[in-house]
């Protein structure tokens, strides 16, 4: 496939993580639109090892990353709940509680976890892929994805506490 049309086949993933990562649709659109136009400046430095999305993504969250760095002061929250506007209409109460209290939690998340977190889970990356985007091996991103989630199963609920034995009475 040309490289165009794969840089078009990816634009709806690249757009949902940029959602994730900004929780701003029009901050999130301008990320993209700076990581398209990154991708197409540097075409030629694309080898082609490797899925195209993963170059695309490792670009994003690069420029993710610097917005951060730019704008230390203020606190940036990532997710995995959808923008509100994109929920559909039809989502049962229980269903928008469940993932308000998960969007919550994923905000509590160290920005490792959350970033590894967000690009398996939402972008379905394999963990070669993912960690390739962020830099890290593949055993230091499957550490951070079994921290995250169960620091989310805690956070939520959905993760007994075992119970332990104690005094009567106690």
């Amino acid at each position: 496939m040309p490289f165009l049309d794969q840089i078009e086949a990816a634009i709806p993933g690249l757009r949902a993580y940029a959602r994730a990562l900004t929780r701003d649709r029009e901050v999130a659109d301008d990320l993209v639109q700076d990581t398209l136009e990154a991708a197409l400046a540097r075409q030629a430095q694309w080898r082609g090892d490797g899925p195209l999305r993963a170059w695309l993504a490792r670009i994003l969250m690069n420029r993710f990353r610097d917005g951060l760095r730019r704008k230390r002061p203020e606190t940036i929250v990532l997710t995995l709940v959808p923008d509100p506007a994109d929920l559909s209409a039809t989502r049962a109460a229980e269903g928008r509680l469940a993932l308000a209290e998960v969007h919550a939690a994923m905000g509590r998340l160290p920005e490792d976890q959350r970033a590894a977190l967000l690009l398996v889970a939402l972008e379905g990356m394999s963990l070669a892929e993912a960690a390739s985007v962020l830099g890290c091996a593949e055993g230091t991103l499957a550490s951070r994805l079994a921290r995250g989630r169960a620091a989310l199963r805690q956070m939520t609920g959905r993760e007994a506490v075992p119970h332990r034995p104690g005094k009567a009475g106690e």
